[in-house]
């Protein structure tokens, strides 16, 4: 799933923190402005994917000019996706037992099929991932 918040970015010496008002829990901060955007796409995958995986209502984003800002702030959109967040971060290898016909095994193994590696790109395929 792709997201787009806004976040609000507040001076902290060289750096930024970043807060997602539209989500509980949901901040960070950074060493500079680069910084402080990498870590709140990071941290906003990471809220949302919770939010996914608790099955928990994930609000609508607020638009800017809802949000108040105090001096020297400001708002900026951040995107992210959940998927792509999983793939990088929930990699942990899961073990599966199936059953396929023998004469299936057979004329696999006779050409060295990786099973595992099948599945994988026939889940990945059939899920549109």
């Amino acid at each position: 799933m792709k997201y787009v918040y806004p976040a609000v970015f507040s001076p902290e010496g060289k750096g930024f923190n970043v807060v997602f008002p539209d989500l509980e829990g949901c901040y960070t901060c950074g060493e500079n402005l680069q910084d402080s955007i990498y870590m709140a796409e990071d941290v906003l995958a990471f809220v949302l994917f919770d939010y996914e995986i608790e099955n928990r209502r994930i609000p609508k984003p607020s638009k800017l000019s809802h949000i108040k800002l105090k001096r020297s702030e400001f708002v900026n959109y951040i995107t992210c996706d959940t998927i792509e967040y999983q793939k990088r971060h929930n990699n942990k290898a899961v073990k599966k037992t199936l059953s396929i016909p023998e004469w299936l095994n057979e004329a696999a193994m006779a050409n060295d099929v990786n099973f595992s590696q099948v599945l994988q790109e026939g889940l990945i395929t059939k899920l549109g991932l």
